[in-house]
Formats: C-alpha cells, structure tokens, sequence
C-alpha cells in the first residue's frame, strides 16, 4: 500500500528541516532580506511606467532613470510634507490631552451598565451613616496637576526618521540596479532552471513582468489615487493634519482588510479628540465609508480586476504570516509576496502545493468534488450545484463535464478495490435521484426527492431508471403511432455501465425534446416489428471495453439487420481513457462521437434527417 503513494507527497524528515530553515532564514535574516524583496516589488511596479515611456520613443535607460527621478522626487516631496504634519502633530498631542481624556469619560458613561448605576446608589446610601458625626477632617492640598510632556525635540524627530530613511534610500539604490541588470538577471535564471526548463521559466518570467507587474502598478496608483481624495475630503470636513490621515489610509490599504479599517479607527479617533462634540468624527468616518466603498466595489474591479487570484483566507493568513515574520513591513508586503509565490508555484513543481493552497482556483475539480460528495452521501448539496449548472447549460452537458468524469473516477476506485459496498449504493442512490430529479422523465411529475429512495439492491443504476419510465410511459415508453424516422434508440449491452450511459443519454435527448428511448441489447425475436422498424433514425452505443468488443461488434451486426435505414453512432468520452481499439470499431459504425453534446446536436431537429 505504501508504494501506492508518490514520494513527492510525503512529508519526510528532511522536508520539515528544510522548511525550518527556510522560517529561521526568513526571521533572523530579514533586516538584510526586507530591502531586496522591497526592491523587487518596487521594480515590478515601476516596470510598466518605463514600458510605457519606451513606447513613447524613450531609450530603455533614459526612460528608467525618468521613472525614477520622478518616483523619488515624488517620495521625497511626499515625505517632507508628511514629516512637517507629523511633527506638527507630535507638538499638538499634549494639548488634546484633555479632550481625549473627556470623551473617553463620556463613552465610559454610555456603555456603563445602569444596574451599576444602581449598586453605587445603594453603596452611598451604606457608607452614608459612616460619614456622619465625628469631626471633619482638614482638606487634603491640592495635588498639582502633572505636568503634560512636551513635544518631540527636532533631534528626536530626525532620529525617528533617519532608519526609515536609511532603508528607502538602500531600496532606491537596490531597485536601479535591478532594473539595470534586468536582462542579466533574467539569463541568470534561465541558467539556474536548466535547459530542459527554459520554457517553463520564461513562462514565469513573463507572467511576472506582465500580469503581476500591471496589477502592482494599478494597486499602486489606486491606493495613491485613494490617500489624495481621502486627504481632500478630510481636509473639507475640518480635520486637523488630513494630509497625513489620508496619505497613512493609503499605506494601510495594502494590509488586507484590517488596514481599512485601522485607518478608519484611527481617523475617527482623532477626530473626536480634536472635536468638542461628535458631529465631525461622525462626518469623517461617513466620508471614509463612503470612499472606500466606491473604490473597492466600483474602481477596483474595472482597473485590475476582481480578485489578486489568492482565495480570502490566503490572503488574511499570509498577512498573519508575513506580519509575524517581517513585522509592519511584512504586513504591507503580505499581498505582493504571496502573489508572487502563487505565481511560481503555476511553473516551479517544487512551489505548485502554495499555488494549490493560496490560489482562487478551485484545488479541485467539479468532477472530483461530485465524486466526493457522492462518497460521503452528501446529495443536497449535488442536487444543489447540479441546479446551479442546469440553469445555464443542459444536461448533456452536466453529463459530459462533471456526472461521467466522475463516475470514471469511482470505476478506478472499485476496480483498485479502494470503496466498499456501502460507498457503491450510496454512488447508486445519488445517481439515480440526480438522474430523476434533474432529468425526469418526460409526462412525469415533478420528482419529490424526499420521498423517492432507490433501493440498495437495485444493480444497475440504468435499469431501474429505465423501469420508473416504462411505469410511467408504459412498455415501450411511448406512444408508437409516430411519424417515420422520429425515435431514437440509446442501446447497450446488459452491462451496468452500458445500462447507465444509455439511460442517461436517454434523458439528455429526451430533455431536449427529443423521442429517445433505451433498451438492452440483444433485442428479443418477440419485441422485434419489422414493420416499425422505420420509425427509428438513429440508435446510439456505448463504446465498448476491451473485454466485451466481440458481444458488441455481434449486437451491431444484429441491430444493422433489424434497423437497415437507421444510423448507428456510438460515444466515446473521453473519460474512458486511452483508446486502442478504435481500428475495430469505427468500420462499423457510421460515427463515432466524443460526447453526449456532440450526439444531441446530431440528432437535434435543426439537422435534417436523412433517409
């Protein structure tokens, strides 16, 4: 059983040593860490400023070093007017001591119980009796109030700014030597893959300098397009020092979800200490909403799209990770760096587990996801998504994309002997309650699916499909006064697969207004009129498995000799596997088809008949 499973997937010893390794690295390295993989970032997003200014006529490194001057001359005058509100805020706090200890006072009150309220009356009127009599004790001096501490000194400011500024200006002077060395870089990596990677790795690389490049680019100037308007309208409402308020919700919008709303947290805050009411903390976390509304539910997905194609709780977890990690500047980092491992997981098969892990895509397909559904019994929700699909496309469809797929993944299982018994019926009741209940058959009510049940000793999934519509429509499941050439037959071998392939395809035509009807081969001498035997155009087969193409090839032969103006087709999906004997087969058949689809539009009535 062991050697069933693939050493790739194995979590061996030297895979968690390896990937200790790699967190003690990430952790003890990352003051000389963090500017790289910031340059890297940086390099991403100014890509498509300079791809822009090339084809505009500029040379590669004039168009670079444009880019640039203008990124820095920004930073800077950016950085100079932040500094200049800090400190201005920094000498201002003491005097809005007061009113934060006020309002604090005052939202204490709010929120206090009143059956506290009510224990403190009752403490007073107790300690009442112990107050009086007995001489009054000399007032307590007043105890001078503490002296509030003064703002920042410029020495200490300088201080606090001169790390950040530091670390910017070794980002500054590592990003212009990755752009410099783009192309150097780019071979080097080509290199280090190998030949026989070349194509995967330049895949990745363009995928990174492409899609990621153009989504860091657009999240850049939606999040500066988003620090100047909120700057502006905290501005209008009133609010002390909005530039700074509005370039730090800017910044925070690169930690997912939590940075808006810290943002908001800290400008209403604000607002209610600097405000002697509550009208305009009120007015400037309705215009911080409003903002971040319209740019997250109407700008976002028209500039780069609806998702950063990591599903929401990778997103929040690599922000746990990188935060804990890298501290505030993993935090801002989070979203870019796990953007970019998803994106080296589609191409390095050492990183595929994060792209299956941190990615929006499904890890699984709809086929699979049904097959374990099936497995664990979980019929509403099949009949759920079932409906889902049926409002959009056919059953033919659902059949071809996700009922067959799925059952070939439960014939592999039972043949490896990997589900039992009880695992099989529930297969067959769920089978057979989707079949009725999204395809039923024609003239009968509508299924009430929680009263039928299919019994566990019921064989073949088929053939007690067939019986509920020969109840209903009688032996032959229809009527047989009908126009020539207006039945078709979906026939197969006493096989439960045959059975269940015709029966199915049976409701897919018969859903499309279609005359089908299904039987099992060979027919009796009995039930044969040859006198109907132009009523039949065409007559669909499974196509046979190995071990039953002589009985099939027999029954074809026979069916040529009953039905000589009927076309016989038979259907290959491609869920069957590799095909070796299509030499022995399509010589005796009209057609062979590839799906349930592709047998609906031929027999559909916008094709004519012939004959």
């Amino acid at each position: 059983m062991s050697s069933a499973v693939p050493s790739s997937g194995r979590l061996t010893s030297s895979t968690i040593i390896a990937a200790s390794c790699v967190l003690a690295l990430l952790y003890f390295g990352r003051d000389v860490l963090q500017p790289p993989a910031l340059a890297i970032i940086a390099s991403l997003v100014v890509a498509p400023m300079i791809r822009g200014l090339g084809r505009m006529g500029l040379a590669r490194l004039p168009a670079m070093l444009l880019s640039l001057a203008g990124i820095a001359a920004c930073a800077t005058g950016a950085g100079l007017l932040l500094a200049s509100q800090l400190a201005g805020l920094a000498a201002e706090l003491p005097h809005y001591h007061e009113a934060i200890r006020k309002k604090t006072g005052e939202v204490r009150a709010l929120a206090e119980r009143p059956l506290a309220r009510l224990e403190a009356g009752f403490n007073a009127l107790a300690d009442a009796p112990a107050r009086t009599g007995g001489p009054v004790a000399p007032a307590a001096q007043a105890v001078a109030a503490p002296q509030l501490p003064a703002g920042p000194s410029l020495s200490q400011l300088l201080a606090m700014a001169w790390r950040p500024a530091g670390a910017a200006g070794l980002v500054l002077v590592l990003l212009l030597f990755i752009l410099l060395e783009q192309e150097t870089l780019q071979d080097r990596l080509i290199r280090l893959a190998g030949q026989r990677e070349i194509s995967r790795t330049l895949g990745a690389l363009a995928d990174a300098t492409r899609g990621v490049s153009r989504f860091f680019f657009s999240q850049f100037l939606v999040n500066a397009a988003f620090a100047i308007c909120a700057g502006l309208a905290l501005w209008m409402a009133g609010l002390p020092h909005a530039p700074l308020w509005g370039a730090l919700s800017g910044v925070l919008r690169y930690v997912p979800y939590l940075g808006v709303l810290g943002a908001g947290m800290g400008i209403g805050l604000f607002a209610a200490a600097v405000d002697p009411g509550w009208s305009l903390g009120l007015t400037c976390l309705a215009l911080f909403a409003l903002l971040e509304l319209l740019v997250a539910h109407v700008i976002e997905p028209k500039v780069y799209g609806h998702s950063t194609g990591l599903s929401p709780l990778a997103v929040v977890s690599s922000a746990l990770f990188w935060g804990v990690i890298w501290g505030p500047v993993g935090l801002l980092v989070s979203t870019p760096l796990t953007v970019c491992l998803v994106v080296a997981g589609r191409y390095v098969r050492a990183l595929e587990p994060l792209a299956i892990l941190l990615g929006q895509a499904p890890s699984v397909t709809a086929a699979q996801r049904f097959y374990q559904r099936c497995l664990s019994g979980e019929t509403g929700a099949i009949l759920c998504d079932a409906g889902a699909f049926l409002r959009r496309a056919g059953f033919a469809r659902y059949c071809d994309h996700i009922l067959l797929p799925g059952l070939a993944l439960a014939a592999a299982d039972l043949q490896a002997g990997r589900i039992d018994a009880l695992q099989q019926a529930l297969i067959r009741r769920t089978v057979a309650e989707l079949a009725e209940a999204m395809a039923p058959s024609a003239g009968a009510p509508a299924p009430r699916l929680r009263s039928r049940r299919t019994s566990l000793l019921d064989a073949s999934i088929g053939a007690h499909l067939r019986k509920l519509r020969e109840a209903r429509l009688g032996r032959w499941q229809g009527p047989l006064d009908v126009p020539r050439h207006s039945i078709v037959l979906c026939a197969g071998l006493a096989l439960e697969r045959d059975e269940l392939l015709g029966e199915l395809l049976a409701r897919a035509l018969r859903e499309a207004g279609i005359d089908a009807r299904s039987l099992t081969l060979p027919l009796p001498h009995e039930e044969h009129d040859p006198a109907r035997a132009d009523l039949v155009s065409t007559v669909f087969l499974p196509y046979p498995l190995e071990g039953t193409v002589g009985a099939w090839l027999e029954a074809v032969s026979r069916l040529r000799a009953l039905l000589p103006h009927a076309l016989v087709l038979t259907i290959r999906h491609p869920a069957d596997g590799p095909d070796s004997q299509h030499g022995a087969i399509a010589p005796h058949v009209d057609m062979v088809l590839r799906s349930f689809e592709e047998g609906l539009a031929f027999v559909s009535p916008a094709r004519p008949l012939s004959g």
